[in-house]
């Protein structure tokens, strides 16, 4: 744009308004013409005439005044002998326009790039995405047009509901309140694992609460340039004041709150200049009456302790995961649009589901409907949430993959190692179910799922875990007469079990204490370091204590292998055949009961898609730890 811009100027300039064709004449000359009636067209300007005869030439005539001129104007003007005039047409070319188009030729580069200035200057400061708007807030404004969501749509959180419903109710009628002294909370901070629920909560806060309700990250703070975070900050409580009442929720507020003085460098913290910030317009001189912050977080344990005192934050709603009753009450909030059949039980989906979030059920609850539309189903049935399930759990098959007959031996004897020994140790965990086919990263799969949700673990079931883990290595040394890498996963997860058992739980014959305090960089977020608080000796007592640990386990699964040799036998053999037994099928063998026909039996090896060749290792089976969000145990 500037460069046509300046050529069209320049051409204005330099350019030669008569064209190259005009010719220079004296005064005597001109008047000549004009008597002897040559002149087709004479135009008066301020210091010249241009002049076109009767043949087409063009001529200028310089002037020396504004005498000269009219007097010629009046001879051009005159007619001759015959009554005609001496010149066609006179014309006067009047000396404003001129000036005038002279001045903005010559300023005009200047204002034109003053005029690009002010243009720019505006567009940056007009908000949105724009370059010196980096001092406002991002905070978006949530309108009625937006898909609403309301607390009909929240399950499994019943508490945290009625905690959030209260603040709602506040805003409505807040003298219901306030003729008995109270006073509106300043701060709500949720906290929980995620995919529990937290945004969604928010989202139903909006929907239910007639005031306005903003919105931002934590993470939408901080930019490169100094002092962004604190100046959004202030200009995020402008708004809510100005807007007041009304609510603001920050999601992932660790991402701003983090405990000040946890950096790993020296020079400016933006970070914590974000957070004294917040600090200051959640509880400073200032009053923000009608102003609730609500915020959310999965690693309360890293805010800054300033962050969370009450006047702040005077509330703190944990949204944990959901129970066997909430559970159900996700599934059915997530079922709504889906056609169930007829067979469908939510509540047996709920049982089975123990350690799942929100987050887990509406993936679960899709994977099902993508099952059912793959099959040209019409409804969703209880096969296609099984099959879910166990994708969720277990991973997906791996059907393609080429495995060598030695190797689905091994995988079968080891499998049915875990089966057997998590069906004869007391209190255990169930098993669910029980595959050879690979899923995930696992060769195979034993699957045991608790008949309800555990909130503790005591000594004797961590024990049987152990053991449980044990028993795959064992099926293949006693069985097989080799080991092999596949028990990897088991031996570190066990050694990890009982290690614990004796640094943190005070579980074995050095006492109630606890050993080593974890050293965590906030900044981090991780455990990047163990504080050792214990002598050399008391780390050897450490060692043969685990040590004493794993080897009375693994005699333990030793010997309920060899007493059910006959067992094992049939329960491998089973499985090679049938590759995959569920819960039912599984203590039919273990009775020594035939199983029932109506299941046929697995394809064959042959029959399978040769996709690629074996790996030379086989892969791990893996067992998620029992105290984790998944309850599969390989």
């Amino acid at each position: 744009m500037f460069i046509v811009v300046g050529a069209l100027l320049l051409y204005k300039f330099f350019a030669n308004p008569q064209g190259k064709g005009a010719t220079k004449i004296d005064l005597a000359t001109f008047q000549t013409k004009i008597q002897n009636g040559e002149l087709k067209q004479a135009v008066f300007k301020q210091q010249e005439v241009a002049a076109t005869d009767k043949s087409g030439n063009e001529f200028v005539v310089p002037l020396a005044n504004e005498f000269l001129k009219a007097d010629l104007m009046k001879v051009a003007s005159e007619k001759d002998a015959n009554g005609k005039p001496k010149v066609d047409k006179v014309e006067e070319e009047t000396g404003g326009n001129g000036m005038l188009w002279g001045v903005l030729l010559s300023w005009a580069p200047i204002l034109f790039i003053v005029g690009i200035w002010i243009f720019m200057l505006r567009q940056m400061q007009s908000g949105g995405n724009k370059a010196l708007s980096f001092g406002k807030s991002r905070a978006k404004l949530l309108n009625n047009q937006q898909k609403r969501v309301t607390f009909k749509d929240v399950a499994g959180v019943e508490e945290a509901k009625e905690e959030l419903q209260e603040i709602i109710e506040f805003l409505k009628e807040p003298q219901k309140f306030q003729k008995l002294g109270g006073r509106i909370p300043k701060g709500v901070l949720m906290m929980g694992p995620p995919g529990t629920g937290k945004t969604l909560l928010a989202r139903a806060i909006a929907g239910e609460a007639n005031v306005p309700f903003f919105s931002i990250s934590g993470s939408d703070f901080v930019e490169m340039f100094v002092g962004v975070g604190a100046s959004r900050v202030r200009d995020l409580f402008e708004q809510g004041k100005k807007n007041a009442p009304c609510i603001i929720f920050i999601g992932e507020i660790d991402a701003v709150g983090r405990h000040r003085g946890a950096g790993l460098g020296g020079g400016h913290d933006e970070r914590e200049q974000t957070l004294n910030q917040l600090l200051v317009e959640m509880d400073g001189f200032e009053s923000n009456d009608g102003v609730i912050l609500i915020a959310s977080t999965n690693r309360p344990d890293v805010l800054d302790p300033a962050l969370l005192r009450p006047g702040r934050f005077d509330r703190r709603v944990v949204v944990s995961r959901p129970d066997v009753r909430g559970r159900e009450g996700i599934l059915k909030v997530h079922t709504r649009k889906i056609p169930l059949g007829e067979d469908v039980d939510i509540s047996v989906i709920a049982r089975g589901t123990p350690g799942f979030t929100g987050a887990d059920l509406a993936n679960l609850v899709n994977e099902a409907a993508l099952n059912a539309a793959r099959y040209n189903k019409k409804v969703v049935m209880m096969p296609d949430f099984e099959l879910a399930k166990d994708k969720v759990l277990m991973g997906a098959e791996r059907k393609s993959m080429v495995i060598s007959n030695e190797e689905k031996r091994i995988t079968a004897y080891h499998e049915a190692g875990h089966t057997l020994v998590g069906l004869k140790v007391p209190n255990a965990d169930p098993v669910h179910k029980v595959t050879i086919i690979p899923r995930g990263m696992a060769l195979g799969v034993t699957q045991q799922l608790p008949e309800g949700d555990r909130h503790n673990y005591s000594k004797e079931y961590l024990l049987g875990q152990i053991a449980i883990l044990m028993g795959g290595r064992i099926a293949e040394d006693t069985f097989l007469g080799s080991i092999t890498t596949g028990a990897s996963n088991d031996i570190e997860r066990a050694t990890e079990l009982a290690r614990a058992m004796v640094c943190e739980y005070g579980m074995s014959e050095l006492g109630p204490l606890t050993f080593g305090k974890k050293e965590e960089q906030i900044f981090l977020g991780r455990e990047i370091a163990q504080h050792r608080d214990f002598s050399e000796d008391t780390a050897i007592k450490i060692d043969q204590e685990v040590k004493k640990i794993i080897s009375d386990q693994y005699e333990r699964a030793k010997r309920i292998i060899e007493e059910n040799r006959d067992t094992m036998v049939r329960l491998s053999e089973t499985l090679l055949e049938r590759e995959s037994l569920d819960g039912v099928q599984i203590r039919r063998i273990v009775a020594g009961l035939p199983l029932d026909d109506d299941q046929p039996p697995a394809t064959k090896d042959d029959e399978k898609p040769q996709l690629k060749e074996p790996a030379t290792k086989p892969l791990k089976p893996i067992l998620p730890p029992i105290t984790g969000s998944n309850p599969a145990t390989a």
